[in-house]
Order: structure tokens, then C-alpha cells, then sequence
């Protein structure tokens, strides 16, 4: 399991790939460049360009919707990743000067360091951005593209290492800390590492439909695409990093007793702490009060059931804690921006 992901995967199939799917909306090849300056993060690469080569492959007997590229950022036309893997890109950037239909822009190790993009990396980046119809980046890729202009006045993510940086170097970027990814008109940005694969995964349902984008995922035995406006984050990934064993502890209670009185003065009482100090020690450990971590707590537990189990939501809403099932809807539509309703029919749309 990844840092980012909480989600039930999908059952395996067998290694054989299965019958291709044969209603995908396309027609020709969309040429998809991945845009690979020097030190690139391996996975930002290869984990969206799997997306698309199995889009290719679930469409065998059809022309493939995707032509992909693999162009050099710099005059070497061998690409160095920062894993010290190096990889022979199909042309330059300088010798690119076909239309584009989807220019990925992978980050690289350098992104979030004080050295900035070279002029002539910038002004590549510029050039075949002008020739495509849509942009993209990868995780802090979003910095190349801020710091070509092309994020300006538009709502934008980035690893959540990064959000900060990019939003206090970029003032005219509209960071959206929290989201998986993030499409503004033809511009497409998404947070760290397998998030790209999400954001590919919306690409190929766009494009080709979701039945498609389906069997992708499948086939990578990863989990059904995530919405967009999803957080990055679940509430038990943000407590680990809690150095004190009694709230530890605690989260631990609270995640098996989500049913219970969860009230910040019943945990309070429950860590032997007065009402103040828990409330500024639980603060400090994990960077949010504990009424809003419990909120994201029994929101997380309702995800899964939604997942999970053929309960109603208001079966749901009772196991979770929640006071009744429109609280539950209304914390479930504030945190994953989506409706419960939807969010069950989209991962059980298989």
C-alpha cells in the first residue's frame, strides 16, 4: 500500500490480458509527449505512460488511441532519471514540432530546490505547450509549469511537501493543497507520485470511456480512479507521525469505537488530560483539533463501508458515529467532494 492510497483494490485478474474493450470513443491516434528533463522522477514517468500503453492494448484491432513519445528536455537524447536509470528518448525537445494533443510534464528531483529551470528549459517548455491541446504535470512538475507562467491565474496542485512553496513562489497560482488532481480548462495538474497514475486514469475515461479506463486499472491492480477533489491524505496516515503514545493510543480507540461518545471532552477524560492542554497537545502531534480528526476519522471508516458492504446510508451514518445520515452526507461531501451516493456507484461502476 502507497502512502496515498486507502482504497479496497480491485480482485486480480488473470496475467493474460482479457478481450479488448471495443466501444472506445476515439478516432486516430492522440500524440501523447512526455516532456523528460534531466533527473526526472522515474515513477511521475512510467506510472501515467502504463496508463496510456494499456489504453493501447485494451484497444488492440482498433487503430491504438495513443501515439506516445518520450522527448528530451535538454541536447542529450538519452533521459537520466533520479533513480540512475537511464532511458533513450524517441527525439529532442528543439527537433518536437508536430501538434500535440497531451504535453505531460514529469517532475524532477531539482523541482523543489532553490536552482531554478534554465532559460532554454523554459522556453522549450513554452514552445510545445503552445502546440498542445492539453497540459499536464506531474506531481512537481507543476512547479516547471508556474514557473513558465502557464499556471497562472488557475487552480493548481502538487505533492503536499510542495503546496506551500508553490503557492508562496507563485502568487498568481490558485494552489489546491488537499486534491489528488486538478483540472483547470485544458490544464491539468495532480499531486505526488501515484497520483499521476490517477490523473492518467482520468485522462483515458475522457477520452476513451470509462469501461476503459476500468480495465486499466485492473490491469494495474491498482484501485478505482479517485475523484479529483479527493485528499490527498486519510485521517490514520496523518496521525502516524503523532510522537506521543497516549494520543497514539487514543487514535487507535477512537478508529475501533467510532460509535462512541468521541466528543474532545470524553477524549480528553479517556488521555487523563484537562479539556485545554489535550486540545493543545492533540494539536501539536497532529496539526488539526480533535473534533476535525474525528470528522475525517468516521469519514474515512464511511468511505470504506460504502466500498465494502450493501449497508444504507443510514446504517452507515449509525456504525460511523455520525448523529444522523444527513450529517453524514454533508462531512462526507465537504472532505471528498462527492456525495456518498455517487462515490458508491462510481467504485462499484464495474
Amino acid at each position: 500500500m502507497t502512502i496515498f492510497r486507502q482504497y479496497r483494490p480491485f480482485n486480480c485478474i488473470p496475467t493474460e490480458m482479457k478481450e479488448p474493450v471495443r466501444n472506445a470513443k476515439h478516432s486516430g491516434s492522440r500524440r501523447v509527449v512526455f516532456l523528460a528533463f534531466p533527473r526526472v522522477i522515474l515513477l511521475d514517468l512510467i506510472g501515467p505512460w502504463e496508463v496510456f500503453s494499456l489504453a493501447n492494448n485494451l484497444t488492440r484491432g482498433i487503430s491504438p488511441p495513443y501515439d506516445l513519445k518520450l522527448v528530451s528536455g535538454d541536447d542529450s537524447a538519452t533521459v537520466l532519471s533520479s533513480a540512475g536509470i537511464s532511458m533513450d528518448s524517441h527525439r529532442l525537445a528543439k527537433n518536437c514540432r508536430s501538434a500535440i494533443d497531451t504535453l505531460i510534464v514529469p517532475a524532477t528531483d531539482l523541482t523543489w530546490g532553490a536552482k531554478k529551470p534554465s532559460g532554454q528549459s523554459i522556453t522549450i517548455l513554452r514552445r510545445l505547450a503552445g502546440r498542445s491541446r492539453r497540459l499536464v504535470s506531474i506531481c512537481g512538475g507543476a512547479f516547471l509549469l508556474a514557473e513558465a507562467g502557464l499556471l497562472d491565474d488557475k487552480k493548481a496542485t502538487t505533492h503536499w511537501r510542495g503546496v506551500e512553496d508553490l503557492a508562496n513562489r507563485f502568487p498568481k497560482v490558485n494552489v489546491q493543497p488537499d486534491s489528488i488532481f486538478v483540472k483547470d480548462g485544458p490544464v491539468y495538474t495532480s499531486a505526488g507520485v501515484t497520483a499521476g497514475i490517477d490523473l492518467a486514469l482520468a485522462l483515458v475515461e475522457e477520452d476513451l470511456g470509462q469501461a476503459i479506463a476500468l480495465e486499466c486499472a485492473r490491469d494495474l491492480v491498482v484501485f478505482m480512479r479517485r475523484q479529483g477533489g479527493q485528499s490527498q491524505f486519510s485521517a490514520t496516515l496523518e496521525a502516524q507521525h503523532a510522537e506521543r503514545d497516549v494520543i497514539n493510543e487514543l487514535i487507535g480507540w477512537a478508529s475501533d469505537n467510532l460509535s462512541s461518545d468521541l466528543s474532545v471532552q470524553a477524549l480528553a477524560d479517556r488521555a487523563h488530560m484537562s479539556l485545554r492542554n489535550f486540545s493543545r497537545v492533540f494539536r501539536n502531534e497532529i496539526g488539526q483539533t480533535p473534533a476535525a480528526f474525528i470528522e475525517k476519522l468516521r469519514v474515512d471508516a464511511t468511505r470504506l463501508r460504502l466500498e465494502e458492504t450493501d449497508e444504507s446510508i443510514t446504517e452507515i451514518s449509525k456504525n460511523c458515529g455520525f448523529h444522523s445520515a444527513d450529517s453524514m452526507r454533508r462531512s462526507f461531501q465537504r472532505i471528498v467532494k462527492v456525495a456518498p451516493t455517487d462515490y458508491r456507484q462510481r467504485f462499484r461502476g464495474r
